[in-house]
């Protein structure tokens, strides 16, 4: 035989949910006197109280390990890399010498990018150093900050400084300017000690390269570079880091390239020539060397 259950009037029930929340009987706020309610937020204190200070302890220990101005692993910058100025998508430099659009925002971004370059700026912020010799800056126990930099005159630049150039860096004639930098390495010594400069070639990628000439060197011409021969010189190394080398100005090499074949794109390499900077590595199109391609469009 079913039983069925008595249905609870809605007064009832708000009448046993007003009693479930405050039993004045029993003096229990949800099911609970005040103090099992105290030992369970006590409990809760406690216990997060202790994972707090056990993750306060632990960030507080790491961070005795960590300095402020040098990163602790550097293994993934052991080569650095070169990169290209103007900086655009795919590496990609295409100048319509008759469409002023098409080159002038790459005549914007130099602008920008030699900027901290300036003479005036240079003698403010930086050193005249000595050629040919690396400009160490040892803490011998005392932190010595913040460390001065070498001057990079953008006069250096020659041709391509961009200073009273109504060339417009030469992308206005189709001689377009190409600046070549070094990525930045903390404590690295360039060169061991050695002379080192840039070269840049025009060079098809292996896998497109036919067995026969290669097209890119005939069609990329004739260019110059400054400072002559791309020489990159020891004195602006080692590195110490952005925080330590506040104004640090790295050194460039600009490539004028003056007749290229018009309406072709051509594949172009550059890489830097250090004793102690690997270019041969097939896995990394960027170390040591960078490739971009050319077009200059004439009608």
């Amino acid at each position: 035989m079913v039983i069925q259950k008595e249905k609870k009037s809605c007064g009832q029930v708000v009448e046993e949910w007003k009693e479930f929340v405050w039993n004045p009987r029993t003096h229990q706020f949800m099911g609970r006197t005040g103090t099992s309610w105290a030992f369970i937020l006590l409990f809760y204190l406690v216990f997060y109280g202790f994972l707090t200070a056990m993750f306060t302890l632990t960030m507080w220990v790491m961070l005795q390990t960590v300095s402020d101005h040098t990163p602790k692993y550097q293994d993934r910058l052991a080569t650095p890399g070169l990169m290209i100025r103007p900086k655009t998508e795919n590496l990609d430099v295409i100048v319509n010498v008759s469409d002023t659009e098409s080159w002038d925002q790459h005549v914007q971004k130099l602008n920008k990018f030699l900027e901290p370059y300036n003479d005036s700026i240079q003698a403010q912020k930086n050193d005249v150093c000595r050629p040919g010799r690396y400009y160490e800056q040892p803490d011998n126990g005392v932190l010595n900050y913040p460390k001065r930099a070498c001057q990079f005159n953008r006069t250096q630049l020659g041709d391509c400084s961009g200073i009273g150039d109504p060339t417009h860096y030469g992308y206005s004639t189709g001689q377009p300017c190409v600046f070549i930098k070094m990525n930045r390495v903390i404590n690295f010594y360039a060169g061991a000690n050695q002379s080192m400069n840039v070269t840049c070639v025009g060079k098809r990628p292996r896998h497109y390269r036919d067995k026969g000439r290669d097209e890119d060197a005939e069609n990329l011409g004739n260019f110059v570079m400054f400072p002559a021969n791309g020489n990159i010189d020891l004195m602006y190394f080692p590195y110490y880091g952005k925080r330590f080398h506040v104004n640090y100005t790295q050194p460039l090499v600009a490539v004028k390239f003056l007749n290229v074949t018009p309406n072709v794109e051509v594949n172009v390499e550059c890489r830097i020539n250090a004793a102690n900077i690997a270019t041969d590595d097939e896995r990394d199109k960027f170390a040591g060397r960078v490739a971009f391609k050319l077009r200059i469009n004439k009608t």
